[in-house]
């Protein structure tokens, strides 16, 4: 059997009352890869993760870890894997080098390579400090990344995260971003889910975006980032929006809608490359206005996601 980290094959997964929650999913991951398993809520993206880690079975087809087939031999299969599934709870009782101690000693592992595991991870996650600290204390960020060092305790080959960052402030955020960079720089394999689109963009290599249960597409960041045709700018000008303006506007070649915000701003979807966006620019001077900013909005990987469910549906 092959032997990349990662390999779903038709994996499928059935709810009762003709229910599909991950349909007929194909996808392989590479040695290194940090792939961003990108969708919105109830995407099937939870459910996939489940079902790689055996905490649901599969309807139909095969997820392999490193070769071995989660389903016939979730031993084997989980043993080089470290993952956090949803949102992690710890005994609040306990400080982060206890539960290390606790969760290492149920993996195995010797008490020797558990302490120096711990003081390894605790500084990954930049917890160091808070090591002898009861985890009760601890803010949804800090126990996010207690998480992180434990999923990565045993020195697995696979790492598995369930939307890492989700429910954290802002401030949890950026913490837990930083941490996973540094996952990217020790060159694990991993596969993350997410619904935050610029997240994916800022942390991974690759991404595979689903909709619905179905992969719809599966590339590097930077090639997925090129793919779409149709780009949303935002325009701000210092003078009013004039509707004859605006009605000479929407005849420019590349322009399919305008959405007009309020008297000094409106959006354009534009089709076109960076010429012919800076082509626009002259039009809309050419009509009189007095532009403030001009600039494309979201990112790229929204537009293309946007623009793949329009036409799956």
């Amino acid at each position: 059997m092959t032997q990349e980290p990662i390999v779903l094959q038709n994996l499928t997964k059935d709810y009762g009352k003709g229910f599909r929650a991950v349909d007929d999913l194909s996808l392989t991951v590479m040695p290194g890869s940090f792939v961003g398993f990108l969708g919105p809520n109830g995407a099937g993206k939870t459910t996939t993760i489940k079902m790689l880690t055996n905490l649901l079975t599969v309807t139909s087809g095969h997820a392999y870890l490193n070769g071995i087939d989660v389903s016939s031999n979730p031993k084997g299969a989980l043993g080089g894997v470290g993952a956090v599934v949803e949102t992690p709870e710890f005994y609040p009782f306990l400080t982060p080098n206890e539960t290390l101690e606790y969760l290492g000693a149920i993996r195995g592992m010797p008490k020797a390579d558990v302490r120096k595991r711990s003081k390894e991870v605790l500084e990954l996650v930049k917890m160091t400090e808070w090591s002898n600290v009861r985890i009760g204390k601890f803010s949804k960020g800090m126990k996010q990344r207690i998480a992180l060092a434990q999923a990565l305790l045993h020195e697995p080959t696979i790492v598995l995260l369930d939307e890492p960052t989700s429910g954290l402030d802002p401030r949890g955020m950026v913490e837990v971003r930083e941490v996973l960079k540094e996952l990217k720089k020790l060159h694990y394999t991993v596969f993350m889910s997410s619904h935050l689109l610029n997240e994916v963009q800022e942390v991974c290599s690759e991404a595979a975006l689903i909709d619905h249960g179905k992969l719809m597409a599966y590339d590097s960041v930077s090639n997925l980032s090129t793919k779409i045709d149709s780009k949303k700018l935002e325009v701000r000008i210092a003078d009013q929006v004039r509707g004859d303006a605006m009605d000479k506007l929407r005849e420019f070649q590349g322009v399919r809608l305008l959405n007009i915000v309020n008297e000094q701003q409106f959006f354009i979807d534009f089709s076109g490359d960076e010429q012919a966006q800076a082509d626009l620019l002259l039009k809309i001077q050419g009509l009189g206005y007095r532009v403030v900013s001009f600039k494309e909005s979201g990112v790229a990987l929204e537009n293309l996601y946007m623009s793949l469910i329009k036409s799956s549906r």
